[in-house]
C-alpha cells in the first residue's frame, strides 16, 4: 500500500484521501503529483523531530485511497507494539515495587533531581553558614544543599535511637564450646622468662615433612609463598631436641594494632617495626580473628575453609626464631636473662570487623552477636595491650571512599553515597538495638560507604568489657601527623620498651608518612561542604560518648 505522505498529513479526522487539501480529486497520480514525484518512502515526522520508539515506522505512497489504520500501520505491527508496551509496563512496575519492598527506591539521586524536600525552618544556621564562608555552591550543587534538612530528620531519628547498652559478657565455658579446637591449641599459660607469650609444642613430623604444606595463606596467596619458601628452608635449625622429641616455639602477639582502617595503622606499623625490640607477623594484616578463621578470603568471594589457628601462629615462626634463639643463648641460661622482643599484629579490621558472626553463632533474640573477636582474644590472653589510632570519622569515611571505590569517583558520587547508607542505617535502628545495627552482616554490606567503622565509641566500649583501660592506648592521626615523636613515645611507653639511641629514635620518628593518599584521589578535593555537615550531624553523639569515656575533648574533632 502507498499514500502520499505530504498529503496525506494533513488528513482532517476521519476524512478519505480524496478529500486531501494537496490531493484532492479521483484523478490524483503520484509520478505526476509535483509534491509527491519520485518518493517511494518517507520517514515519518511529528513537530519536525523524527520518531524513534521501538522500530521505526515507515509510511508509503500508494495508489490506494483508503486509511485502514493510524499511520498506515498494519494491524500485525499495531499488536505487537501494544504487546511490546503492556510488556514493558509490567516489567518497569515490577522493578518499582521489588525495589521499594526492599528499601532501595526510598532516596532517588539528589544531583539529578534533588531528592528531599526542602524545609528551610529545619535548616542548621551554624553549619551551614559554615559552609558559605569556606564554600559558594554552583549551579549543579544547589540539591545537595536542600538535601540538608531532610537528611537531617533522618540523623535526628538515628540519634533519638541511640542507647549505649553495657553488653553481656560470655563465660569462658560458653566459649570453650564455640572454639575446641582454638582452646586445644593455645596453652593458658606461657613462658615466664619471655615478655612475649610463647610456648613450646612438640614437632611430630619428620624431615621429609613440609611443615608449611598446608598453611592456608601460603596456598591461596602467592605473594605470601616467598616468605614460607624461607621458613621451609630455616625450619629445622629452631627445632629444639628434649628428650628424643622435637619442639617447635610457638607465639601469639604481646600487642595488636587493631584499628581504624585510614586512621594511620600502616604508618604506626611501619616505623614501630624499626623498633629493635619489636617484631611483627609475617603478614601485615592476617585478618584471622576477624575473617580468615571464619574462611573468608575476600569477602565478595564468599566462604572457604577456615584457616585453622596453626595457620596463623606458623605466621609469627620468623620472629619465635629470633625469640628462641635469645632464650637459648649461654647467657639467657647462665643469668636467666629475660627476653624483651615482643610481637605485634596489625590488622585493622580486629577492632570493628564482626561480621562472619551471624553464619557461626546461635543468635540472640535482640539480634546482637552473642560473641566478639574480643571475647576469645581476651580468653588466651588476659595481658593483652591494644593500639587504636583513630581519627575525624568524617575525614576517615572520605578516605575509605577514595581508597576502595573503583570507578566514577566524584564528590558527588559519596554525597549520594552517605545518603542512601543514612537511610538504610535509619531503617535499621528503627528496629534493632545500635549495637545490632552496628555487628549486622547484611546493613553492612548494602550501605554504599561504611558509616559503622567510624562508630568508635561502639567498639571501645565493647573492648572495655572484657579488657581494663589501661591496656588500651586509644591515639589520634592528626596528633600523630603534627608530632610523630611525641607519639611514638607514648607507644614505646605504653609497650614498655627499651630506650633508643639518638640515630634509631631519628629513623624512626622522621621516616616519611606511610600510605598517604593517591595523586589522583587528591585531584578530586575535598568533600561538598553539605556533605561533611551531615556527617558531622550524624557522628557527633558518637564524638561526645568517646570524648567522655576518654575523658579527652580533643576525641570530640571540633571545627576550627
Amino acid at each position: 500500500m502507498r499514500y502520499c505522505i505530504n498529503c496525506c498529513i494533513h488528513l482532517l479526522p476521519n476524512d478519505l484521501h480524496r478529500q486531501c487539501f494537496r490531493c484532492r480529486g479521483p484523478n490524483h497520480n503520484n509520478q505526476k503529483c509535483p509534491v509527491c514525484k519520485g518518493e517511494n518512502k518517507i520517514p515519518l515526522y511529528t513537530d519536525s523531530k523524527q520518531m524513534k520508539l521501538l522500530a521505526v515506522l515507515e509510511v508509503r505512497t500508494d495508489h490506494r485511497e483508503s486509511w485502514n489504520g493510524f499511520f498506515c500501520l498494519r494491524k500485525g505491527k499495531l499488536c505487537s507494539l501494544i504487546f511490546g508496551l503492556i510488556i514493558m509496563t509490567l516489567v518497569m512496575a515490577s522493578y518499582i515495587l521489588t525495589g521499594a519492598k526492599h528499601g532501595l527506591l526510598l532516596i532517588s539521586s539528589p544531583f539529578h533531581y534533588g531528592a528531599f524536600a526542602s524545609n528551610p525552618s529545619l535548616m542548621d544556621n551554624e553549619s551551614l553558614s559554615d559552609m558559605k564562608d569556606h564554600y559558594q555552591p554552583s549551579k549543579m550543587n544547589i540539591s545537595y544543599v536542600k538535601d540538608y534538612p531532610s537528611i537531617k530528620l533522618i540523623i535526628d531519628t538515628i540519634t533519638s535511637k541511640i542507647e549505649f547498652m553495657t553488653r553481656q559478657r560470655p563465660d569462658l565455658e560458653e566459649l570453650r564450646k564455640q572454639e575446641p579446637h582454638m582452646f586445644s591449641v593455645i596453652p593458658n599459660k606461657f613462658l615466664p622468662n619471655s615478655k612475649n607469650p610463647c610456648w613450646y609444642e612438640e614437632y611430630k613430623g619428620n624431615t621429609t615433612t613440609d611443615p608449611y604444606a598446608t598453611n592456608s595463606y601460603a596456598l591461596y596467596s602467592k605473594r605470601f609463598r616467598t616468605i614460607f619458601d624461607y621458613l621451609r628452608k630455616v625450619f629445622w635449625n629452631h627445632l629444639y631436641h628434649y628428650k628424643d622429641k622435637h619442639y617447635r616455639l610457638r607465639c601469639l602477639p604481646h600487642f595488636y594494632i587493631i584499628g581504624q582502617p585510614k586512621c594511620g595503622t600502616t604508618d604506626l606499623y611501619d616505623r614501630l617495626r624499626l623498633h629493635p625490640d619489636v617484631r611483627f607477623s609475617a603478614i601485615k594484616e592476617p585478618h584471622w580473628w576477624t575473617r580468615k578463621r571464619f574462611g573468608i578470603i575476600r569477602l565478595r568471594d564468599g566462604f572457604h575453609d577456615r584457616y585453622p589457628v596453626e595457620d596463623y601462629l606458623d605466621l609469627f615462626d620468623l620472629a619465635a626464631h629470633q625469640i628462641q634463639g635469645v632464650l637459648q643463648s649461654e647467657a639467657a641460661k647462665e643469668r636467666g636473662k629475660m627476653n624483651n622482643i615482643i610481637i605485634g599484629e596489625a590488622s585493622a579490621s580486629t577492632m570493628w570487623d564482626n561480621n562472619a558472626w551471624i553464619f557461626f553463632y546461635d543468635n540472640s533474640t535482640e539480634g546482637e552477636p552473642p560473641f566478639l573477636i574480643q571475647d576469645f582474644i581476651h580468653a588466651f590472653q588476659p595481658n593483652a595491650k591494644l593500639i587504636i589510632m583513630l581519627r575525624d570519622p568524617v575525614e576517615r569515611l572520605y578516605s575509605d571512599y577514595l581508597y576502595f571505590a573503583s570507578a566514577n569517583k566524584s564528590v558527588e558520587d559519596f554525597h549520594e553515597k552517605v545518603a542512601e547508607s543514612l537511610q538504610l542505617f535509619e531503617n535499621c535502628m528503627l528496629d534493632y538495638s545500635l549495637r545490632a545495627c552496628v555487628y549486622n552482616n547484611t546493613l553492612n554490606n548494602a550501605m554504599p560507604v561504611r558509616l559503622q567503622v567510624g562508630l568508635y565509641v561502639v567498639y571501645l566500649l565493647d573492648w572495655l568489657t572484657v579488657f581494663d583501660k589501661d591496656q588500651i592506648l586509644v591515639l589520634r592521626l592528626e596528633d600523630h601527623a603534627s608530632n610523630v615523636k611525641y607519639t611514638m613515645h607514648m607507644v614505646f611507653q605504653f609497650l614498655d620498651l627499651g630506650p633508643l639511641s639518638e640515630k634509631q629514635e631519628a629513623l624512626i620518628t622522621k621516616s616519611p608518612a606511610s600510605n598517604t593518599r593517591r595523586p589522583e584521589d587528591r585531584s578530586l578535593g575535598p568533600m561538598l561542604p553539605t556533605t561533611k555537615a551531615i556527617l558531622r550531624d550524624f557522628y557527633r553523639p558518637f564524638n561526645t560518648k568517646l570524648a567522655q569515656v576518654l575523658f579527652d575533648d580533643a576525641f570530640l574533632w571540633k571545627r576550627t
